[in-house]
């Protein structure tokens, strides 16, 4: 149960790590940035306190931002740090990737140093990864484009779960910290701008040396600018970029002239960007670069007005997050599939096949108009509406519309002749569902070890994903259990797929020289409305056993 529950508690984490930095990014200024690290860190990390150091204009410390108890915010807020001393614990302990952790047993070395620091009290440790109340873990946070500049350092204390956070935690935080030192960048970077604006608006008198300003803060910008009509026939078109957008997208300055982000966003994006087109709007889409391919962007939009016309044109930042896009996919497929085989797992198998059903079954509908032909003494009208209430419609559980949802049924013969050898074809077209159980796996995997069972689980995998056609799920359950769904076959079409795929596990298997055999059982269920997932997954599954069963018969009658 634990093993099938690890996806879960990762898609939750990935979601909870969504939302913080959501929230971070809507801080309106560098104070409120600042604490929304901290809070994030205790909304969504799992640590009950948190705290912001910011390094100064002098290269010190101060204690900007603290979460979890007020009484020691209160205490130590705005305390300053030596850059000394803090270089001092960024160099001792352990590199966990880009943390740094302290344990207890050396962490009296900085009892004296001038960096403020709270105490807290507990018991020992039980066990050895165990959280001690003087352990210490740092993030520290980078500028971006590539140096090593320090913005700062985040310091974490008391995991709720009590011990050191494992692989999944520590790049959870590592992710948070580059996160939350882009929102600290951008923060300053959109307050130098406001100031910008500001004096535009204020000093007309100075208009020239104004200007002179902002362009200096857009030239040099260290994410990619660009300035946009607004209104007209011209609404959108690109007036201005800078170096650093031109580098990202791979073009001119005088060519990305001739655009508009709709002419460089992907087709599947264009509507995200029309909701964004306006004050104040934000949105993470791609846009294409010049040899053909597409990078993640967030993007972030203000309006730039004059004090007499009203506003006269759009300030977009742009901000690369193509790394992060990156491990948010690769985490959330470590989180949906198999770790040995990289097939899907049980978790997005259930997923995928629940996501076909809904709660009603197909004959619900044809009972809910014979009801009205009862009410009103008549046949109803060909497509006249059923109400809502007779099919009890939940629109946040059954499968959308119920006038768009194509419902799935079972093969009448096979629905009545289980198993799925030798079935007869009605001509029903529904969703195979192939349970399939290794035979003799076992015995290997006792015999040869668990290297050569991996190997013949994951050589099982590809002949099976070989066998079916684009669009079949192939998945593993768990052990040697395999799952393929299937989707718009018959009875005969289901029960040559089971023994296609069995033909193609029987061959001879090849594992360090040494040739070793599979056989494999294979149930045929379908998924009908009406049942959830794991109804139809224990359907199949049974039938499985049936004919593991029956084949183990005609062997003992053989010999």
């Amino acid at each position: 149960m634990e093993a099938e529950s690890e996806p879960y508690v990762r898609l939750a984490t990935l979601r909870q790590l969504h939302q913080v930095v959501a929230d971070l990014n809507r801080a309106t200024s560098l104070a409120d940035t600042l604490q929304a690290v901290a809070d994030g860190i205790v909304a969504g990390l799992g640590y009950e306190l948190a705290c912001v150091n910011l390094v100064q204009p002098d290269g010190d410390l101060v204690i900007a931002a603290f979460a979890g108890n007020p009484a020691a915010e209160a205490l130590i807020t705005g305390r300053v740090g030596s850059r000394a001393s803090w270089e001092r614990r960024l160099s001792m302990g352990e590199a966990w990737g880009d943390l740094h952790f302290i344990p207890h047993t050396e962490g009296w070395v900085l009892l004296e140093d001038d960096v403020p620091q709270w105490h807290t009290d507990g018991p020992e440790p039980r066990f050895a990864d165990e959280w001690h109340p003087q352990d210490r873990l740092y993030a520290p946070m980078y500028a971006s484009g590539g140096g090593q500049e320090l913005l700062g350092v985040i310091s974490v204390d008391r995991p709720r779960n009590g011990r050191h956070p494992g692989a999944w935690g520590q790049e959870a935080l590592q992710m948070y910290a580059s996160q939350a030192a882009i929102a600290i960048s951008n923060a300053r970077l959109r307050a130098n701008m406001q100031r910008a604006l500001v004096r535009l608006e204020r000093e007309q008198q100075a208009l020239r040396a104004s200007e002179e300003s902002f362009r200096q803060a857009f030239e040099y910008a260290p994410s990619g600018m660009a300035i946009a009509e607004m209104g007209g026939d011209q609404h959108g078109r690109l007036l201005r970029t800078n170096d650093a957008l031109c580098r990202l997208l791979g073009r001119p300055a005088s060519a990305m002239r001739r655009y508009s982000f709709a002419d460089l966003v992907h087709p599947e994006d264009i509507g995200t960007l029309l909701r964004t087109s306006a004050e104040g709007g934000r949105a993470e889409l791609r846009l294409g670069r010049r040899d053909g391919t597409y990078i993640w962007v967030s993007l972030r939009n203000s309006v730039v007005a004059d004090t007499t016309d009203g506003p006269r044109f759009l300030l977009t930042h742009v901000e690369d997050i193509e790394e992060r896009k990156r491990h948010e996919l690769h985490l959330a497929h470590r989180a949906s599939h198999d770790s040995l085989t990289g097939l899907p797992n049980s978790a997005e198998l259930r997923s995928r096949l629940a996501a076909r059903l809904c709660r009603r079954p197909h004959s619900v509908r044809a009972t809910a108009i014979e009801a009205l032909d009862a009410a009103y003494g008549e046949p109803a009208a060909p497509g006249s509406a059923v109400p809502e209430h007779d099919f009890d419609y939940n629109p946040h559980t059954d499968a959308g519309s119920y006038d768009h949802h194509v419902h799935m049924f079972a093969p009448t013969s096979d629905a009545e002749g289980g198993g799925g050898g030798g079935a007869v074809d009605d001509g029903t077209k529904g969703l195979a569902v192939l349970f399939c159980d290794l035979d003799g796996f076992k015995s290997i995997n006792d015999r040869f070890g668990h290297h050569t069972g991996d190997a013949v689980l994951i050589e099982v995998a590809r002949r099976l994903t070989t066998c079916v056609r684009d669009g079949d799920t192939v998945a593993r359950l768990g052990g040697d259990e395999f799952v393929v769904l299937a989707d718009g076959l018959g009875s005969a079409d289901a029960a040559d797929l089971a023994v296609r795929l069995r033909n193609a596990i029987i061959p001879p298997i090849r594992v360090d020289g040494r040739a070793v055999r599979v056989g494999a059982s294979f149930g045929i269920g379908w998924a009908s409305c009406g049942m959830s997932a794991e109804e139809v997954l224990q359907s199949a599954d049974q039938r499985m056993y049936v004919e593991k069963r029956s084949r183990a018969k005609v062997h003992r009658r053989a010999g």
